[in-house]
């Protein structure tokens, strides 16, 4: 992964969660990079969970082909899920770790969870961030 990425997702995750402890999570941190990175919309979400489901519709019935990574069904889902709750402001660790999910990345960034999502769609600002990030071409 490029410098350029690299900084634009520790930017990015700086606003969701202050000062990332880049170091501590550096693995898992690796893998959010590489898939954050390498789509245009990436949408993190649970099996099972409604407001996911509500999220990947509005998505795909714009016309948008996010990238969807079910945190409970990937390799790294429990790390990556702790990595987005930290960075979220939650803090510790453990089995009682909530749901951050959905967390949406458009363009590299970290545009936010539903309320985030629909606020946008609703202003009309959803479709140019989009279209911005390479996810839509009309």
């Amino acid at each position: 992964m490029n410098q350029v990425a690299d900084d634009k997702l520790v930017s990015s995750l700086r606003m969701i969660g202050g000062e990332v402890e880049v170091a501590a999570w550096e693995p898992v941190f690796d893998t959010l990079s590489a898939l954050v990175s390498g789509n245009a919309v990436v949408v993190f979400t649970h099996s099972g969970c409604c407001m996911c489901h509500v999220v990947k519709q509005l998505l795909l019935g714009l016309g948008v082909g996010p990238a969807i990574v079910e945190l409970d069904h990937h390799e790294s889902g429990r790390d990556i899920q702790a990595l987005l709750y930290h960075l979220s402001g939650g803090g510790g660790s453990g089995s009682h770790i909530q749901l951050v999910v959905p967390a949406v990345f458009v363009g590299g960034r970290f545009l936010g969870g539903i309320e985030k999502v629909l606020t946008c769609h609703i202003s009309g600002t959803l479709v140019p961030l989009l279209k911005d990030a390479g996810a839509l071409w009309l």
